[in-house]
Protein backbone atom coordinates (compact mmCIF):
# COMPACT_ATOMS: atom_id res chain seq x y z
CA UNK A 1 0.00 0.00 0.00
CA UNK A 2 1.59 3.14 -1.13
CA UNK A 3 2.25 6.61 1.07
CA UNK A 4 -0.62 8.85 2.00
CA UNK A 5 0.15 12.41 0.46
CA UNK A 6 -2.08 15.01 2.26
CA UNK A 7 -1.24 17.51 -0.97
CA UNK A 8 -2.52 14.58 -3.72
CA UNK A 9 -5.52 14.32 -1.33
CA UNK A 10 -6.47 17.67 -1.45
CA UNK A 11 -6.04 17.73 -5.05
CA UNK A 12 -7.66 14.98 -5.70
CA UNK A 13 -10.93 16.35 -3.92
CA UNK A 14 -10.38 19.64 -5.36
CA UNK A 15 -10.13 21.88 -2.26
CA UNK A 16 -9.80 25.04 -2.25
CA UNK A 17 -6.74 27.19 -2.23
CA UNK A 18 -8.48 30.87 -1.22
CA UNK A 19 -8.71 32.22 2.26
CA UNK A 20 -6.14 29.78 3.73
CA UNK A 21 -3.39 31.72 4.00
CA UNK A 22 -1.67 31.61 7.70
CA UNK A 23 -2.53 34.45 9.40
CA UNK A 24 0.92 36.63 10.34
CA UNK A 25 2.47 40.31 9.72
CA UNK A 26 5.02 40.48 11.47
CA UNK A 27 7.95 37.84 9.85
CA UNK A 28 11.53 36.93 11.17
CA UNK A 29 13.36 34.62 8.67
CA UNK A 30 16.67 33.53 9.59
CA UNK A 31 19.61 31.84 7.68
CA UNK A 32 20.01 28.48 9.06
CA UNK A 33 21.55 25.61 6.48
CA UNK A 34 20.21 22.98 8.74
CA UNK A 35 19.39 19.97 8.99
CA UNK A 36 15.50 20.90 10.38
CA UNK A 37 13.78 18.51 12.53
CA UNK A 38 9.96 18.39 13.18
CA UNK A 39 9.88 21.53 14.81
CA UNK A 40 12.96 23.53 13.18
CA UNK A 41 13.88 26.32 15.37
CA UNK A 42 13.40 23.87 18.38
CA UNK A 43 15.51 21.32 16.66
CA UNK A 44 17.78 23.76 15.19
CA UNK A 45 21.49 23.78 15.56
CA UNK A 46 22.24 26.55 17.10
CA UNK A 47 23.04 27.34 21.00
CA UNK A 48 20.29 26.67 23.15
CA UNK A 49 20.40 29.80 24.88
CA UNK A 50 19.83 31.39 21.15
CA UNK A 51 16.98 28.92 20.04
CA UNK A 52 15.18 28.80 23.57
CA UNK A 53 15.30 32.81 23.74
CA UNK A 54 14.26 33.35 20.54
CA UNK A 55 11.27 31.20 20.67
CA UNK A 56 10.48 33.08 23.67
CA UNK A 57 10.92 36.58 22.26
CA UNK A 58 9.37 36.24 19.24
CA UNK A 59 5.60 34.24 20.84
CA UNK A 60 5.29 37.13 22.91
CA UNK A 61 6.29 40.04 20.56
CA UNK A 62 3.90 38.06 18.04
CA UNK A 63 6.74 36.99 15.20
CA UNK A 64 6.63 34.33 13.17
CA UNK A 65 10.37 33.44 12.83
CA UNK A 66 10.91 30.59 10.27
CA UNK A 67 14.54 28.92 9.07
CA UNK A 68 15.21 30.15 5.53
CA UNK A 69 18.53 28.41 3.49
CA UNK A 70 20.10 28.52 -0.11
CA UNK A 71 18.80 25.34 -2.21
CA UNK A 72 21.35 22.64 -2.16
CA UNK A 73 24.14 23.29 -4.49
CA UNK A 74 24.18 27.08 -3.62
CA UNK A 75 27.00 28.47 -2.98
CA UNK A 76 27.14 29.83 1.33
CA UNK A 77 27.84 33.09 1.82
CA UNK A 78 29.52 33.84 5.43
CA UNK A 79 27.69 35.29 8.06
CA UNK A 80 23.77 34.80 9.09
CA UNK A 81 21.23 36.39 6.73
CA UNK A 82 18.36 37.40 8.43
CA UNK A 83 14.91 39.52 6.87
CA UNK A 84 12.25 41.28 9.10
CA UNK A 85 9.20 41.71 6.92
CA UNK A 86 5.94 43.64 8.41
CA UNK A 87 3.11 42.08 5.56
CA UNK A 88 0.74 45.01 6.17
CA UNK A 89 -1.63 44.75 3.29
CA UNK A 90 -1.50 48.73 2.08
CA UNK A 91 2.07 49.34 3.44
CA UNK A 92 4.67 46.49 3.61
CA UNK A 93 8.07 46.56 3.74
CA UNK A 94 11.04 44.29 4.44
CA UNK A 95 14.58 44.78 6.20
CA UNK A 96 17.84 42.35 6.21
CA UNK A 97 21.34 42.39 7.57
CA UNK A 98 23.95 39.91 7.70
CA UNK A 99 25.05 38.28 11.55
CA UNK A 100 28.17 37.56 12.63
CA UNK A 101 26.98 35.42 15.11
CA UNK A 102 24.16 33.30 16.60
CA UNK A 103 24.18 35.33 19.23
CA UNK A 104 23.15 38.25 17.24
CA UNK A 105 19.80 37.09 17.29
CA UNK A 106 19.00 37.90 21.02
CA UNK A 107 20.07 40.94 20.31
CA UNK A 108 17.12 42.19 17.64
CA UNK A 109 14.48 44.10 18.47
CA UNK A 110 11.39 42.18 18.25
CA UNK A 111 8.84 43.83 20.15
CA UNK A 112 9.36 46.65 17.49
CA UNK A 113 8.81 44.55 14.30
CA UNK A 114 6.03 43.04 16.44
CA UNK A 115 4.12 46.43 16.17
CA UNK A 116 5.16 47.19 12.66
CA UNK A 117 8.04 49.22 13.61
CA UNK A 118 11.92 48.76 12.02
CA UNK A 119 13.89 47.23 14.43
CA UNK A 120 16.91 48.95 12.88
CA UNK A 121 17.92 46.61 10.04
CA UNK A 122 18.70 47.71 6.57
CA UNK A 123 15.30 48.63 4.38
CA UNK A 124 15.29 46.20 1.07
CA UNK A 125 13.17 46.58 -1.88
CA UNK A 126 13.21 43.55 -3.73
CA UNK A 127 11.01 40.46 -2.33
CA UNK A 128 12.16 37.20 -1.48
CA UNK A 129 10.34 34.09 -2.53
CA UNK A 130 10.02 31.21 0.14
CA UNK A 131 9.12 27.83 -0.93
CA UNK A 132 8.52 25.25 1.98
CA UNK A 133 10.77 22.44 1.58
CA UNK A 134 9.94 21.52 5.57
CA UNK A 135 10.28 17.48 4.68
CA UNK A 136 10.96 16.22 8.16
CA UNK A 137 7.47 18.39 9.26
CA UNK A 138 5.91 17.30 6.22
CA UNK A 139 6.69 14.35 3.31
CA UNK A 140 4.53 16.82 0.52
CA UNK A 141 6.93 19.72 1.36
CA UNK A 142 9.98 17.81 0.49
CA UNK A 143 8.60 16.08 -2.39
CA UNK A 144 6.68 19.20 -4.18
CA UNK A 145 9.05 21.84 -2.42
CA UNK A 146 12.38 21.04 -3.30
CA UNK A 147 11.49 20.52 -7.38
CA UNK A 148 9.97 24.08 -6.93
CA UNK A 149 12.84 25.35 -5.36
CA UNK A 150 15.08 24.07 -8.12
CA UNK A 151 12.94 25.88 -10.78
CA UNK A 152 13.04 29.46 -9.00
CA UNK A 153 16.90 29.31 -7.38
CA UNK A 154 17.28 29.05 -11.45
CA UNK A 155 15.50 31.30 -12.66
CA UNK A 156 15.47 33.70 -9.74
CA UNK A 157 18.47 32.85 -7.73
CA UNK A 158 18.69 36.35 -5.34
CA UNK A 159 15.24 35.73 -4.31
CA UNK A 160 14.80 32.32 -3.77
CA UNK A 161 15.13 30.70 -0.14
CA UNK A 162 13.81 27.22 1.15
CA UNK A 163 11.86 27.98 4.16
CA UNK A 164 10.98 25.89 6.76
CA UNK A 165 7.14 24.90 7.67
CA UNK A 166 4.55 27.93 6.65
CA UNK A 167 1.57 26.01 6.95
CA UNK A 168 -0.99 24.55 4.69
CA UNK A 169 1.20 20.98 3.96
CA UNK A 170 -2.11 19.86 1.57
CA UNK A 171 -1.09 22.55 -0.57
CA UNK A 172 2.08 22.23 -1.51
CA UNK A 173 4.66 23.00 -3.17
CA UNK A 174 3.50 26.02 -1.12
CA UNK A 175 5.38 29.96 -1.73
CA UNK A 176 5.53 32.22 0.54
CA UNK A 177 6.25 36.11 -0.99
CA UNK A 178 7.26 38.85 1.26
CA UNK A 179 7.35 41.59 2.33
CA UNK A 180 3.29 41.19 0.75
CA UNK A 181 2.29 38.32 2.82
CA UNK A 182 0.97 36.58 0.06
CA UNK A 183 0.35 32.57 0.62
CA UNK A 184 0.80 30.48 -2.59
CA UNK A 185 -0.63 26.78 -3.23
CA UNK A 186 0.46 23.98 -5.55
CA UNK A 187 3.28 25.96 -7.21
CA UNK A 188 4.45 22.91 -9.38
CA UNK A 189 8.81 23.84 -10.85
CA UNK A 190 7.04 24.23 -14.50
CA UNK A 191 4.67 27.44 -13.23
CA UNK A 192 7.00 29.01 -10.31
CA UNK A 193 9.25 30.90 -12.61
CA UNK A 194 6.35 32.58 -14.64
CA UNK A 195 4.52 33.18 -11.03
CA UNK A 196 7.84 34.78 -9.76
CA UNK A 197 8.17 37.23 -12.91
CA UNK A 198 4.49 38.07 -12.58
CA UNK A 199 4.96 39.07 -9.11
CA UNK A 200 8.22 41.27 -10.12
CA UNK A 201 5.94 42.77 -12.43
CA UNK A 202 3.66 44.03 -10.09
CA UNK A 203 0.41 41.16 -10.37
CA UNK A 204 -0.75 38.35 -8.83
CA UNK A 205 -1.84 34.72 -10.09
CA UNK A 206 -5.11 34.53 -8.98
CA UNK A 207 -5.14 30.59 -9.87
CA UNK A 208 -2.72 29.64 -7.15
CA UNK A 209 -3.19 32.71 -4.50
CA UNK A 210 -4.09 31.02 -0.92
CA UNK A 211 -4.33 34.68 0.42
CA UNK A 212 -2.74 37.86 2.02
CA UNK A 213 -1.12 36.36 5.70
CA UNK A 214 -2.46 40.06 7.25
CA UNK A 215 -5.86 39.46 6.71
CA UNK A 216 -8.30 36.50 8.43
CA UNK A 217 -9.23 33.96 5.91
CA UNK A 218 -12.51 35.36 5.33
CA UNK A 219 -11.56 38.72 4.10
CA UNK A 220 -8.81 36.20 2.04
CA UNK A 221 -11.59 34.62 0.25
CA UNK A 222 -13.02 38.02 -0.50
CA UNK A 223 -10.34 39.48 -1.79
CA UNK A 224 -9.65 36.60 -4.44
CA UNK A 225 -13.09 36.52 -5.69
CA UNK A 226 -13.59 40.51 -6.76
CA UNK A 227 -10.13 40.23 -7.91
CA UNK A 228 -11.57 37.28 -10.27
CA UNK A 229 -14.62 38.67 -10.25
CA UNK A 230 -13.38 42.13 -11.48
CA UNK A 231 -10.41 40.67 -13.37
CA UNK A 232 -7.87 43.13 -11.11
CA UNK A 233 -4.66 41.29 -10.68
CA UNK A 234 -2.21 44.53 -9.63
CA UNK A 235 -0.63 43.98 -6.20
CA UNK A 236 -2.53 46.97 -4.95
CA UNK A 237 -5.49 46.82 -6.77
CA UNK A 238 -7.64 46.15 -3.81
CA UNK A 239 -8.05 47.39 -0.52
CA UNK A 240 -10.30 46.37 2.71
CA UNK A 241 -12.32 49.53 3.96
CA UNK A 242 -14.49 47.38 6.32
CA UNK A 243 -15.83 43.94 7.37
CA UNK A 244 -18.95 43.30 9.14
CA UNK A 245 -20.15 39.82 10.81
CA UNK A 246 -23.27 38.30 11.47
CA UNK A 247 -22.53 34.34 12.37
CA UNK A 248 -20.73 32.65 10.25
CA UNK A 249 -21.40 34.91 7.32
CA UNK A 250 -18.94 38.38 7.02
CA UNK A 251 -19.61 41.12 4.49
CA UNK A 252 -16.33 42.39 3.27
CA UNK A 253 -16.40 45.74 1.84
CA UNK A 254 -13.25 46.21 -0.80
CA UNK A 255 -12.33 49.32 -3.18
CA UNK A 256 -10.87 47.58 -6.15
CA UNK A 257 -9.42 50.18 -8.48
CA UNK A 258 -11.58 53.28 -7.27
CA UNK A 259 -14.84 50.89 -6.87
CA UNK A 260 -16.16 49.86 -3.63
CA UNK A 261 -17.62 45.87 -3.97
CA UNK A 262 -19.46 44.36 -1.19
CA UNK A 263 -18.15 40.03 -0.74
CA UNK A 264 -20.56 38.08 0.93
CA UNK A 265 -18.42 34.90 2.77
CA UNK A 266 -19.97 31.88 4.78
CA UNK A 267 -17.78 30.09 7.00
CA UNK A 268 -18.72 26.78 8.00
CA UNK A 269 -16.55 22.88 8.52
CA UNK A 270 -17.32 20.31 5.72
CA UNK A 271 -19.52 17.17 6.21
CA UNK A 272 -16.20 15.00 5.63
CA UNK A 273 -13.45 14.74 7.65
CA UNK A 274 -9.92 14.47 6.25
CA UNK A 275 -6.32 13.61 6.99
CA UNK A 276 -4.80 17.07 6.71
CA UNK A 277 -1.20 15.97 7.14
CA UNK A 278 0.74 13.34 6.12
CA UNK A 279 1.47 12.84 9.58
CA UNK A 280 -2.07 13.15 11.12
CA UNK A 281 -3.28 10.79 13.30
CA UNK A 282 -6.99 11.44 13.15
CA UNK A 283 -9.24 13.20 10.37
CA UNK A 284 -10.24 16.45 10.93
CA UNK A 285 -12.98 18.87 8.98
CA UNK A 286 -11.81 21.32 6.32
CA UNK A 287 -13.12 24.86 7.04
CA UNK A 288 -14.84 26.18 4.47
CA UNK A 289 -14.85 29.45 2.91
CA UNK A 290 -18.09 29.70 0.87
CA UNK A 291 -17.96 33.12 -1.39
CA UNK A 292 -22.11 33.99 -1.55
CA UNK A 293 -21.49 37.02 -3.70
CA UNK A 294 -19.68 39.64 -5.07
CA UNK A 295 -21.98 43.00 -5.86
CA UNK A 296 -20.65 46.08 -6.27
CA UNK A 297 -21.93 48.95 -4.17
CA UNK A 298 -24.56 51.17 -5.15
CA UNK A 299 -25.45 54.63 -3.86
CA UNK A 300 -27.15 54.69 -0.83
CA UNK A 301 -26.28 50.76 -0.09
CA UNK A 302 -24.76 49.75 3.01
CA UNK A 303 -24.54 46.01 3.99
CA UNK A 304 -26.54 44.76 7.18
CA UNK A 305 -24.44 42.21 9.41
CA UNK A 306 -24.24 42.32 13.36
CA UNK A 307 -20.40 43.91 13.95
CA UNK A 308 -18.41 46.18 12.31
CA UNK A 309 -14.65 46.37 12.06
CA UNK A 310 -12.82 49.43 9.56
CA UNK A 311 -9.91 47.00 9.24
CA UNK A 312 -9.82 42.93 9.93
CA UNK A 313 -7.62 41.89 12.54
CA UNK A 314 -4.16 40.16 12.37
Amino acid sequence: MSAYRCAAAALARDEPLAGTASTVRAFLLVENAGPWGTDALRDARLPDEVKDGLRTRSAAAGVRTLLVRRHAGTDPAPGIRVFAAWADPDEPWMETSTLAAPEVLLSLDLDALGRGESPGLTPVDEPVFCVCTHGRHDACCAELGRPTASALTASHPQHTWEVSHIGGDRFAANLLVLPDGLYYGRVTSEVAPGLAATHLDGRLDLDRLRGRSALPFAVQAAEVAARRETGATGLRDVRVLSVERDGAVSVVRLDVLGTAYDVRVRRSLGDQRYLLTCRAQRDNPVPEHEVLDVSPVTSGRSSSAGSSTPSPPA
